[in-house]
């Protein structure tokens, strides 16, 4: 477990500050650290970003990449699990471990395939009932997968 963080949750080019900012919170919350590959859709400045994190920006364990390349040496010893509405295997099937590299796309396109391409065996869909609704927003599905981590290594304890 590299630098003693219990998950990560990587987000290859988000879009849309306040996602970011809301999945930055819950990380603070839950010691996981974030990891942000760019391009990214926004600065890291923006308002709308702060405004999701509020005043929890200085408790997140955050790192930044400028594109795939630059992230993939950090995953070295650590095992990668990816999160796409294209694959067919719930999540719930995803047996977690400390240390795990939750995948995350970005909100309007997933991620691409070319980062997909096989690893069918580590991809996971959060299913959706309804044939009316194609994907969840991005800061409800890191939030699904990484309490159900958290739960699976015996990291989340009863109130």
């Amino acid at each position: 477990m590299p630098e003693g963080a219990l998950l990560h949750v990587v987000l290859v080019q988000p879009e849309i500050p306040p996602n970011t900012g809301s999945i930055a919170r819950l990380c603070a919350a839950t010691g996981v650290r974030l990891h942000l590959v760019g391009p990214l859709g926004f600065s890291l400045e923006d308002r709308y970003l702060k405004r999701a994190g509020l005043d929890y920006w200085p408790y997140v364990d955050v790192r930044v990449y400028t594109d795939w390349n630059e992230l993939a040496p950090a995953f070295a010893g650590g095992r990668q699990l990816y999160y796409s509405a294209r694959s067919r295997r719930s999540y719930l099937s995803a047996s977690h471990r400390a240390g795990d590299w939750l995948v995350f796309g970005r909100e309007t396109s997933g991620l691409p395939r070319d980062i997909l391409q096989g690893k069918e065996d580590s991809t996971f869909v959060i299913p959706i009932r309804s044939p009316n609704v194609r994907s969840l927003n991005l800061s409800n599905a890191v939030s699904i997968v990484v309490y159900e981590a958290l739960r699976q290594i015996g990291a989340v304890t009863g109130v």
